[in-house]
């Protein structure tokens, strides 16, 4: 048995983050996973030979993984609550937006994950373009002067 105990109390990040950059690293993490699962699955079923043009399969699953990881990627940063993940969160949502109006304009199926990535899509964009979570991520508008200066 250890000697160390683990502190009882968050740490001061997860205590001071609020409660909407929680939710938006949330989003992009959601956003991520599913392209990553997305990427996989076509990767196998690619790898596999049980879809009509496998090469093409390959790609389009590679492109997803790897496009995953920009939202996973900004997710992380946000919940460590660095100014530079509100770049490629704002990134990922205004890219969903498009594909949400491909799926909603489809048939079957499609439409409903169309809604799902729509009310996603926007949701983080209002989280994203939120003045205050500009400020609390530490970004400041305008020119970098000082009242003194």
């Amino acid at each position: 048995m250890s000697t160390q105990q683990t502190p009882s109390t968050p740490s001061p990040s997860t205590a001071e983050r609020p409660t909407r950059i929680t939710v938006l690293a949330g989003v992009n993490a959601l956003e991520g996973v599913a392209l990553a699962v997305g990427g996989i699955y076509l990767l196998i079923m690619g790898l596999l030979g049980k879809l009509e043009s496998t090469q093409q399969a390959e790609t389009v699953g590679i492109t997803l993984v790897a496009l995953g990881a920009i939202p996973l990627i900004a997710a992380r940063g946000l919940l460590l609550l660095r100014s530079w993940s509100r770049g490629p969160a704002l990134i990922t949502q205004i890219m969903a937006l498009p594909v949400a109006w491909t799926l909603l304009r489809s048939q079957g199926a499609l439409i409903p994950t169309g809604i799902v990535l729509a009310v996603v899509a926007v949701t983080g964009l209002v989280l994203v373009l939120n003045p205050a979570t500009t400020q609390d991520l530490g970004i400041r508008r305008g020119p970098r002067t000082t009242p003194d200066a």
